[in-house]
This record gives structure tokens, C-alpha cells and sequence, in this order.
């Protein structure tokens, strides 16, 4: 099926093309997050938007904090990498990171996408 590829080391079908969001507590380190992962060739581009409300338990209560998302745009191979340095760079015990599948797009667009996150010697 175009759009899906099949990952052998896990046995799982991932997403040809992904959008992956995180939560950050600041703007400052929402935008570092974005360029960190666009200038190492993990994510083609990022948007960083907020700030948000979030509502959440933690620890046994309810909190409330001011956050700001950011939403990379990658390919299902850069995906583990991807998640490996929001974890590495991250300050929160357990970031938020959900990955989507795009399951349509511009043709264009996608393709920009997979090119600027290619890894040397695709």
C-alpha cells in the first residue's frame, strides 16, 4: 500500500510520513527543539505554537501549566531518531510524543518532506 512501509526489526507497519508533536513548558526551548531536530535532518520542518493550556494528572493530582506544542514534519524512518533526541534534549520526566500518520498530502509537498530528511546514501 503506497504511503506504508513495513519495519522489519519490529514487525510493525509504520507511516511513510508522520507529523510528531510534543509539549514544552517555553517558547525558548519549544523553538530549540524545532531547529535541533530540522538542522540535524530529523524533521523537514517544525511549527511551534502556543502557548496552550494543558490540564493533566501527575504524580496523584491535577495540574495546570502553559505549554507550548511543537509538530515535526518527518518520514517513518527518521521516526526512532526523532524521538531519541526529543528524549535526549527534553527536560520533562515523560514528554509527550505522538506520532500521526499523514496519510494524504501534496505530492509536492511529501516529496520535499522525504528529500530534506533523507539520510546519506538513500
Amino acid at each position: 500500500m503506497r504511503g506504508v512501509m513495513r519495519n522489519g526489526e519490529q514487525g510493525v507497519t509504520v507511516a511513510e510520513w508522520l507529523t510528531v508533536l510534543t509539549m514544552i513548558d517555553s517558547r525558548e526551548k519549544a523553538l530549540a527543539l524545532a531547529r535541533g531536530a530540522v538542522d540535524a535532518r530529523l524533521a523537514a520542518c517544525a511549527q511551534v505554537g502556543g502557548p496552550v493550556a494543558s490540564v493533566y494528572w501527575w504524580e496523584g493530582a491535577t495540574e495546570t501549566d502553559e505549554e507550548w506544542q511543537v509538530v515535526f514534519k518527518t518520514v517513518g524512518g527518521r521516526y526512532e531518531e526523532l524521538e531519541a533526541y526529543v528524549k535526549g534534549v527534553h527536560d520533562y520526566d515523560t514528554p509527550e510524543i505522538i506520532a500521526t500518520a499523514v496519510v494524504r498530502g501534496s505530492a509536492e509537498y511529501l516529496a520535499w518532506v522525504a528529500e530534506e530528511t533523507a539520510v546519506a546514501g538513500d
